[in-house]
Formats: structure tokens, C-alpha cells, sequence
């Protein structure tokens, strides 16, 4: 099998033009070509006039070497790559049916969910804590909250809860970690069995969308445990369960003198009950305050994480269609348009936009009283008549010394977001409305009074406000420069009107988890942090990738401990 790249065809191609597109680029008559299947399809709008449609074809030909012998120049020609799975270790028969040996999940997010679906692949029974709600009674407790029907429940939120923080977002699958063992792949065919719609597995960008998300979730929990593993929910991990091991330097065949000081022996749930575990994946996410304020008081290793804070930004979708793709906008083919901002201010801080979300909503994420979260969400239709993106800054050590408790706090990073949460939460009147500005009104440094044309999608609610008061002085100034910049890119996007909601402070995890070359905390044996919230991923994908690296960590150490 051989695989074909660059093959460019016009918006409006027909559906032979594929395979005759093929035959022109190998030069081969039709009976050479035995069969193709398409891998991937993206877009090239960079001219309106000439938008064209870009494939990957994986193509089964006739003298196979001779033709790549022919081609031998063309770099867009090359063997397929095998990028099929194969588990790295099967557990023996029983494995786990005692219920002390099996490893346990901590999360059900993507990384905890890829984690206990892979360890349930290899025959492990992992068993899967999620401290939230199934997703049914969470999306009723999200919902019910954002539309004032019901009280924030800070266990059952957009951040905690089956699905993970991913659950309400745009359900994008797509990332920039290297994959070259091709787990991506592996992660896209598990959420298609899963219940996912099969074309995320060759458009360029793919998503799910919210409501579709909360159907493969399900679908996810029912295939572990139809493998033998255990989910349950409202199992708030509490504490570890540790026992100290000798110093480092006194550990036979350590070689490392910052090798593990403690292990782990077991867990204590939040209803006070124990189990025994000395095999744990820890895939909290990024929200996870108090298991990260748990962590550090148990001596688990912990470092402070970059991560960026900002707005949401929302325009018409229909501008954002007609600026992207001119006057194809609309075309059944292009879908809802997306963008891609960058700007570095004078200032020294760089704006960029973030999880932008085509035909969506901004909703409230907050999963802690008396705070203001903002995200983006959108349902696979991506129907919504606004679009919406975050536009964030890299926080910066000056912006974390007021909140830092000690040099180096891996936690002043946690304390930061809150104090934006608080003010946010503030400056909305303290019911969880989120403060709001129309753009005009904030290059102009006057408070909004009233909103324009642009109706906002925020629940619970926005009140307008000056959000000047709501990020430092440095990145309200960086904002203000690149706004303008942004019009200049993308046509009308410093649209008067167009109406930016605070704050976005949930961008990624604050802190790191260090851990060693085998997915092992660095000084707590047994203890493997993963996905988001441990500081290894950023989205979905990438989660679920870290998940799978987590699970064949896990299994591998399973099988050398037997």
C-alpha cells in the first residue's frame, strides 16, 4: 500500500474526480489502480477565488516497486505507514478477580477513560474512580445551572463529571504532540466503535461536538466494562495511601538520587472508605485544585506549569464564514470557518486566539462557588449564529508574585486563576452573569453600558462592565494592541460590536506531576500522573493519547511485579 499526498482538487469536484485525479499524479492507467481509501482531507482557503480541496490517499496499485521507483523524486510518494495498534502486554488468565492487584483509574476524562479502556484491552480490570456524575446527570446538573434552573454543583459541573472538562467544548480532535507510534489513530477508531461519526477519521480537523461526546463517553464506559473493568462514580479520591521507602541513595540499583520516597499502597475516598491499590493512574484534569493542594501536602513531586489566561471573544459566525472564505461562504463543503490568531505586542506578551469554537456558545465553567469561568462549546452541527474564541496570554512570573507563597510555589499559578474568578464573578454582580464589553467600547477605555448588535450566548447571563479591571494591566494592553491587528487579518473582526466576556482562566493545568521515563511520579513509586491536569496534554486528543502511554506503563510494571 502506497500513500499519496498533496492531491488537490477544486470545491467543486465532482465524485469521479478523485480517482482521476490519482491516475493522473501515479501516471497509471485505470486497470493499475486496484483500490484507494481516503486518509485525510483538508482545506487551502488561503484564495477565496480558488479554494481548493487537499487529499491523502492510501492507494493499492500494480507493481508497487516499480512505481515508486519511477516516483523515487516525489516526495508526496511514499510506503503507508502501518498505523494499526498492538497491545504491549496481555495480563494471565484471571488477572484482577481478587480485586487487590488490579490498577485503578483516577478520572474519567479522556486520558482516564484511554487509560482504563487500554488496561481493560490487555485483560488488566482496572477499576475507574470519577469523583463527578454520569454524564446523563451531569449534562441535567450543567444545564440546569447554566439556565438558572438549579445551583452550581461543584462536583457535578463543566469541569467534573464522566467526559472530563472536554465534554462541553467544541469536542476537537485534533493536536501538534509528535505521535509517531500513530496512537492518535488508535484513539479516533476507539471513539468511532464508540459511537463517534466515522469522518473524524479523515477530515483535517475533526470534532465531535457536545451532545455526540456525551453519547461516546457512554459508549466508552460500556466497552470497559464489558472487558471486566469497574466504573464508579462519586468516588472522590481523597488522600494516598503511602508507605516510605528508603532514601535513594540507600535503594539498591536507584542510580537516580531523586528516585522514589514513598510508595503507594492504597487510597481514601471522600465517603472514608479505603481501598488497596498499588498501581494508580492519576488523570485528574486541569480543575483538580484540591487534589493538586492534596498532592503537594503528601509530598508528591510538583512544579509550577506555564499556562495562559484571557477573553472570549464572539462575532456573527456569518462574518467570520464570509472573512475565511469570501464568496464561498456557506458552500455545504466548508462548513462553519474557523481562524487562527497570533500577535506579539511591544509590551513583550503574546495574544493568540484558543479553542475557537465555529457555530458555538460561550458558557459558564466554573466549577467552585463565588467564581467566573468562561469556555467555548459547540454541538457537531456547529449551527450556532456566533462564533467564539478565547484570546489568551502566556502568564508571567511578575503576574504570579503577588500570589506566590514561597519562591518557585507550584501552586501561585491555582491562587492566580481564583483571584481573576473572584474579581470576574464580581464584576458580573456576584450571580455567576459574566462580565461583558463590546470591543469598540474597550480599545476606547470606557465601560459598556448596554451591548450591540451581537447577542451574547453566555450562560447564565453577561452584565456589561469595563474588563479593564478583570486582567493585569500589561495583557489589557497587549489586547488592545492586537485587536486592531487581528481586523487587519481576518476582515472585520474589530467589529464595534463585537463582544469579548471574561474571564478564561481554564485554558490548561497550572502545574506539572514530574515523572520519570516509565510514566512514573519521580518520588512516588506506583503513582503514574497523566493527561491534562498532570501537565502532559493539552485537549482531547492529546489526553487520550497520554492515556494509552499511561496504561502500557502501567501494565508493563504489572507484569515485572509478578
Amino acid at each position: 500500500m502506497l500513500r499519496l499526498t498533496e492531491v488537490r482538487l477544486p470545491l467543486d469536484h465532482g465524485p469521479q474526480d478523485l480517482e482521476a485525479a490519482l491516475l493522473r499524479r501515479l501516471r497509471i492507467p485505470p486497470d493499475r489502480l486496484l483500490n484507494h481509501r481516503l486518509i485525510k482531507r483538508s482545506i487551502d482557503a488561503r484564495r477565496h477565488e480558488r479554494i481548493q480541496l487537499i487529499y491523502s490517499v492510501d492507494v493499492e496499485v500494480r507493481g508497487e516497486a516499480a512505481l515508486l521507483k519511477k516516483h523515487r523524486d516525489d516526495q508526496r510518494l511514499r510506503i503507508a505507514p502501518d498505523m494499526g495498534y498492538e497491545l504491549v502486554v496481555q495480563a494471565p488468565a484471571g488477572f484482577g478477580l481478587d480485586g487487590q492487584s488490579r490498577p485503578v483509574v483516577i478520572g474519567a476524562g479522556p486520558c482516564g477513560y484511554f487509560a482504563a479502556l487500554l488496561l481493560a484491552q490487555m485483560g488488566f480490570r482496572p477499576l475507574l474512580l470519577e469523583r463527578g456524575q454520569p454524564v446523563k446527570q451531569r449534562t441535567a446538573d450543567t444545564f440546569g445551572f447554566w439556565r438558572g434552573q438549579g445551583p452550581l454543583q461543584p462536583e457535578s459541573n463543566a469541569q467534573f463529571g464522566e467526559g472530563g472538562a472536554g465534554t462541553f467544548s467544541d469536542g476537537k480532535l485534533y493536536s501538534q504532540v509528535s505521535d509517531p507510534e500513530h496512537y492518535g489513530r488508535k484513539v479516533l477508531e476507539e471513539l468511532v466503535a464508540s459511537g463517534a461519526n466515522p469522518e473524524i477519521l479523515t477530515v483535517h480537523r475533526p470534532h465531535i461536538g457536545t451532545f455526540k461526546l456525551a453519547t461516546v463517553v457512554r459508549g466508552l464506559r460500556a466497552r470497559i466494562e464489558q472487558l471486566g473493568g469497574e466504573v464508579r462514580f462519586g468516588a472522590k479520591v481523597q488522600e494516598l495511601i503511602l508507605e516510605p521507602l528508603l532514601e535513594p541513595q540507600d535503594q539498591q540499583g536507584s542510580g537516580d538520587a531523586a528516585g522514589p520516597r514513598q510508595r503507594l499502597v492504597g487510597l481514601r475516598l471522600a465517603d472514608g472508605s479505603r481501598l488497596a491499590c498499588q498501581q494508580a493512574v492519576l488523570a485528574p484534569g486541569h480543575s483538580a485544585r484540591d487534589t493538586f493542594s492534596m498532592l503537594e501536602k503528601q509530598g508528591v513531586a510538583m512544579l509550577a506549569k506555564p499556562f495562559a489566561v484571557g477573553f472570549r471573544i464572539e462575532h456573527p459566525q456569518t462574518l467570520i464564514d464570509q472573512a475565511r472564505w469570501g464568496g464561498k461562504a456557506g458552500h455545504p463543503r466548508l462548513g462553519a470557518a474557523e481562524y487562527k490568531l497570533v500577535h506579539h505586542a511591544t509590551n513583550g506578551r503574546c495574544v493568540y486566539s484558543f479553542c475557537m469554537c465555529p457555530g458555538g456558545m460561550v458558557v459558564g465553567a466554573t466549577s467552585e462557588p463565588g467564581r467566573v469561568v468562561t469556555n467555548g462549546m459547540s454541538q457537531h452541527s456547529r449551527n450556532e449564529r456566533n462564533a467564539n474564541s478565547g484570546l489568551v496570554m502566556p502568564v508571567l512570573e511578575e503576574d504570579l508574585a503577588p500570589h506566590q507563597r514561597f519562591p518557585g510555589d507550584p501552586l501561585a499559578g491555582v491562587a492566580f486563576q481564583q483571584a481573576l474568578e473572584e474579581r470576574a464573578f464580581a464584576l458580573g454582580g456576584c450571580d455567576y452573569s459574566a462580565p461583558a464589553q463590546r470591543l469598540e467600547d474597550f480599545l476606547a477605555d470606557r465601560p459598556s453600558t448596554e451591548l450591540g448588535s451581537i447577542t451574547p450566548s453566555y450562560q447564565p447571563g453577561v452584565k456589561p462592565a469595563d474588563l479593564r479591571q478583570a486582567l493585569p494591566v500589561g495583557m489589557i494592553a497587549a489586547l488592545q494592541e492586537a485587536l486592531p491587528v487581528f481586523g487587519r487579518r481576518l476582515k472585520d473582526y474589530d467589529h464595534p460590536d463585537a463582544l469579548i466576556t471574561g474571564v478564561e482562566t481554564r485554558t490548561s493545568s497550572p502545574v506539572r506531576l514530574p515523572r520519570n521515563d516509565h510514566c512514573e511520579s519521580v518520588n512516588t513509586a506506583g503513582l503514574t500522573p497523566a493527561g491534562e491536569g498532570a501537565g502532559y496534554a493539552g485537549g482531547i486528543l492529546s489526553a487520550a493519547i497520554d492515556g494509552i502511554r499511561a496504561a502500557e506503563a502501567v501494565a508493563l510494571r504489572l507484569i515485572s511485579q509478578r
